[in-house]
Order: structure tokens, then sequence, then C-alpha cells
């Protein structure tokens, strides 16, 4: 049995040495349709993988696993719009380039995030003062049972911080087949995180927020081809405001993102830094010494590994600070997706 079993290293930025029992790349909703309902005949667990970049196999998978390569990009314009309806299986980077390219802006900030477009409404991606829900029109689901589609507004999406609909009652028999994008004529430069405050408003191009984007993004984060990663490892935490005063007076450097609900985020990276882990490990895995944010398979390391150096990042952050970080990441287990907290709490 083990010489039939498929390996899904190429499958995951975190390079780790999982197999499942079967890998079916799929270009069609047809095939896509196909190949799970025929796993659910065989009572065979699935799971819909896109570029594996927010994924985290802990052990080998006893099923199937799709890997989506839906592609195309279809642009129409409006008069204050932009209407991008993208394949699920393009890479992100590539249309972020791709929109700017064709002088369309508002995803420059979202530049270098790593995996497929259809994974982007999962998460509600952010980065840089930017969601995708920001310039979501419409997100198009596969009902795997039937083989119907239909098409979800923005607003029925549920985006939060992290979350939507798609983690939820749109989660299990569900996939995402294409995205649609809204970018605006009259374009508003965000400018609110890192070097980007540096640039100058009044002459500000969507080209330079990308460049500097990168550019950021480039000096802090490894190379999933080069380093095993999953980029941010967790969850910035967004607590109460008496709880974010208390941390302000004991850290004057703290660095304290106000929300609109009157919460305020705080920078996981930061807190984890501040508890002297940079370059800590277990085992084969490792916290980044020049992004703290993001754990590495530093050397061969397993799930197991990285899931322990888990475990002690949020519990030494969480005894410092009384802060309980919560994985970004996806855990994978032998039949499915788990419970992310409870794996490493």
């Amino acid at each position: 049995m083990s010489s039939q079993l498929h390996s899904l290293k190429p499958f995951n930025t975190f390079n780790l040495d999982a197999s499942a029992e079967q890998v079916v790349v799929v270009e069609t909703v047809a095939e896509l349709t196909a190949v799970w309902q025929n796993s659910q005949h065989q009572q065979q667990p699935v799971l819909l993988l896109g570029e594996g970049s927010n994924i985290l196999f802990l052990e080998d998978f006893q099923g199937t696993v799709i890997v989506n390569h839906l592609k195309g990009i279809r642009v129409e314009e409006s008069e204050s719009a932009w209407h991008l309806h993208v394949g699920a299986g393009e890479n992100w980077h590539m249309l972020v380039q791709y929109s700017l390219k064709n002088g369309f802006s508002g995803l420059e900030n979202l530049a270098m995030i790593p995996g497929c477009v259809g994974s982007a409404p999962i998460q509600n991606i952010g980065a840089y003062g930017v969601e995708l829900k920001n310039v979501c029109e419409y997100v198009d689901v596969l009902d795997l049972a039937s083989g119907e589609t239909q098409r979800l507004s923005a607003e029925q999406c549920q985006f939060g911080y992290r979350d939507s609909i798609f983690k939820h009652q749109y989660q299990a028999g569900y996939a995402i087949v294409a995205v649609g994008l809204l970018l605006k004529k009259q374009w508003l430069p965000v400018m609110t995180y890192g070097d980007l405050i540096k640039l100058d408003p009044a002459t500000v191009s969507p080209q330079q927020i990308f460049d500097s984007v990168c550019q950021m993004r480039s000096s802090k984060l490894p190379d999933p081809k080069v380093t095993g990663n999953a980029g941010s490892f967790f969850k910035n935490p967004v607590v109460d405001a008496e709880m974010a005063q208390s941390l302000r007076e004991n850290y004057p450097d703290a660095p304290l993102y106000p929300q609109a609900d009157g919460k305020v985020k705080l920078a996981a990276g930061w807190l984890i830094e501040r508890c002297d882990l940079k370059g800590f490990s277990v085992g084969g895995a490792a916290v980044h010494r020049q992004q703290a944010l993001v754990l590495i398979n530093q050397n061969q390391a397993t799930g197991s590994d990285i899931v322990a150096l888990a475990h002690e990042v949020r519990q030494r952050v969480g005894s410092k600070f009384n802060v309980w970080l919560e994985p970004e990441v996806r855990f994978i287990g032998a039949r499915g997706e788990k419970d992310a907290v409870g794996v490493i709490a």
C-alpha cells in the first residue's frame, strides 16, 4: 500500500514530507465535481488544495487531495470600475502584477501574498491596511454534491478578520471556483502601515506602493522555495481597549491598531519577539529570525515539530502578556481539518 502513496511535498509551502492516498489536479468544474463525488462514493476523505500556502499537514492524509487549477481572467469595464472574474486556481501575486500592468489599481497592498485566488476569500486575506473584502464583488461557489454553482455577494461572504462563511457553513462539500473583484477607477492609496507612511500621498502611484510592499515582504519573509513556511503563522490578536491600554502602559512601544468596533489589534510578531523567541527551535522547526510571526521548516521538520513549537510560542506569549495566540494556518489531520487552537493549546 505504501508504494502507492503520493507525496504532498510539492503541494505544501511548509515543504513537509507528508503523503496522500491520491492526488488529483483538476482544471475544470466538471473534473472537480467528478473526483469529489467519486471520493464520496468510496467514503474517502477529500481535501481541496490551491497552492498549499496556508496548510500544516499533521500526518499523512488518508484520502484524496484535489488540487484546484481552474484558470482564466476576464475583465469587464463599467463607468466607475474594472470588474475582474478570476479562476480560483490563478496565482494571487501574478494576478496583482497582471492588474497593475493593465492599469487596474487596488490590489497593490496585497502583493506577494502566497497562494491562489480561490484561497483569498476563505481567509479574507489582508496586508498593509487592505483586505480582500475591500475589493471583492462576489465569490462563485460550487456545491460539489449537486454540481451547481451559486454566486455569493461580498456581503453574503460574511468577511471578518481572517474569517468568512467559507470557514463555516460553506466549508464542507463546497469549492470556490472563481472570485469577482471590483477595482475602482478613482484610486485611493492606502498608506497606513510600515514604510508606506513614508511615501508622498500627493505623488504616489500604485506601482510605488506595490514596489514598497514587495520590498518590505522580501526583507522580512523567507522564500518558501528556499525555507519551508506558510507566511504568518498566527493571527494578530484583537483585544478590548482596556487590555490594549494596560499593555501600552507597561510597554510604551507596543504597536496598537484601533479597529472600527472599538477593539484594538495587536501585532503578534511583536508579542513573540518580546518573549525572546526569534530563532527558538523545536526539532526541525524554528521561529524565523527576521519575522517572529513566521514559523519555518529549518531542518526536515515534521508536522509534530511545528505543532510543538507553536504550542511553546503560544504558552510563552500567554504567560507573559495574557494574550492567547490563534493560528492563522489550517491544520490538516489524517481525515480532514482539525481545530488548530485545540491542537496547540
